[in-house]
């Protein structure tokens, strides 16, 4: 195996883990925009409200990605694992 095909590898993984984090760090950005919106807005400073729509946010992203997220991962895995004989010579 090459380094370049190391550094391929690598670059794939990385650029997997951002394409499947970001729309989860999208949907924690943006409800926290509006919490805080409203907060100021209403000048109620409680903690709780600030947890639990965001909490309810990250439940509701997984559960409506969770399918787009698997299959990104199974797609990147079965590409490595399938190209094994490959990266051993």
């Amino acid at each position: 195996m090459t380094p370049d095909q190391v550094v391929q590898i690598i670059r794939e993984a990385l650029m997997l883990a951002f394409w499947v984090a970001a729309p989860m760090l999208a949907i924690g950005f943006f409800v926290g925009i509006v919490v805080s919106l409203v907060q100021i807005a209403t000048s109620m400073q409680d903690t709780a409200f600030s947890t639990v729509p965001r909490l309810i946010a990250f439940l509701t992203g997984i559960l409506l990605l969770l399918p787009w997220m698997l299959q990104k991962t199974m797609s990147y895995t079965t590409a490595v694992l399938g190209d094994l004989g490959r990266y051993a010579r």
